[in-house]
């Protein structure tokens, strides 16, 4: 879209949704260009719900060829071979999700996305990145930080029955209504890196234990050089090593990062469906929110368990000194 003005055409494809959040609403999403790194299930499911919201643009960053693991919860990956032979994830993943709205702009980029300058963010609304190491992670965050507009920033994690996403908006301006008005509102974000970097003793006491047990294993793959994924059960031993020396240097019992949660995120390595489609659906709707400023954006982290069924909201942020 290239004017102010939503097109007969877009009004009445997004008809249902403009009576929702308005046409205001709707000519921001519809000029807001989202990148996207790691072509996992989640993630699949995420650029399926933003291409069928009307944004302007999606860029697709993934080298990796497909694989059997891929196939099992990427949707946009279709099962015939002669598809995808010879062609990266992202390139299938495109190829897919411009069929769902021709009226959205789809591409990809190719290289290592940490190489990029940080001119390269400053083309986009939002930056989410998925199967990313920890380095990694920092590393885009502060780019998207240092350019002078805002641009929003989002990682997404889904191991087996668990899954993460972090948000860091910077300083957001939003509107949301109360009783018959419309509020005015404000929030301070803090990066990836000051986020995980408050210590847990600082943490509220009922903080998410999947929060504290998603941070182990984060530092032992990049303890060990791994890829985030890259574990099994054998690496059970090393992973209570690095938890019992976190949790002593941290003053917080053992107890706060049980043993079977632990297990659980080594061996799940694959993305079940139905907890791909939960995670992309909560992604996608506060990716919508940002780009709109309608309603209360998430602060900071959000965690769900397949195992109880429950999502959790937390916000990890540095204590405020007291006055």
């Amino acid at each position: 879209m290239n004017g102010e003005e939503l097109t007969e055409q877009e009004t009445a494809l997004y008809d249902r949704q403009i009576r929702v959040w308005g046409a205001d609403a709707q000519r921001r999403l519809s000029k807001s260009h989202i990148l996207v790194y790691g072509m996992k299930g989640t993630v699949a499911e995420f650029c399926k719900n933003i291409v069928l919201a009307g944004v302007g643009s999606v860029t697709l960053v993934d080298d990796r060829e497909v694989t059997e693991e891929a196939l099992s919860a990427n949707f946009l990956i279709l099962p015939d071979e002669n598809l995808y032979h010879g062609k990266t994830l992202a390139e299938v993943c495109c190829d897919s999700l411009k069929e769902f709205n021709p009226m959205v702009h789809v591409s990809v980029e190719k290289g290592d996305i940490s190489t990029f300058g940080v001119e390269f963010f400053g083309k986009f609304d939002a930056v989410v990145v998925s199967c990313c190491s920890l380095a990694k992670k920092k590393l885009i965050n502060q780019k998207c930080r240092k350019l002078p507009k805002r641009v929003a920033f989002y990682t997404v994690d889904c191991r087996g029955s668990c899954g993460e996403i972090f948000v860091d908006l910077k300083d957001y301006k939003y509107s949301k209504k109360k009783l018959e008005e419309t509020v005015e509102c404000q929030l301070e974000f803090p990066s990836f890196e000051d986020t995980i970097s408050v210590p847990w003793k600082a943490l509220p006491k009922r903080v998410s234990k999947l929060y504290l047990a998603m941070r182990v294993i984060e530092q032992f793959e990049d303890a060990e050089g791994r890829n985030p994924g890259e574990t099994s059960i054998a690496d059970l031993p090393g992973v209570l090593k690095l938890r019992k020396e976190l949790c002593e240097t941290n003053s917080v019992n053992e107890s706060q990062i049980p043993d079977a949660l632990l297990e659980r995120l080594l061996i799940g390595t694959s993305e079940y469906p139905p907890v791909c489609a939960i995670i992309g659906g909560i992604l996608g709707q506060e990716v919508i929110k940002a780009i709109s400023g309608k309603g209360d954006p998430l602060k900071n982290f959000f965690f769900f368990d397949a195992m109880d069924g429950k999502g959790l909201i937390e916000d990890i942020s540095e204590p405020k000194p007291v006055s």
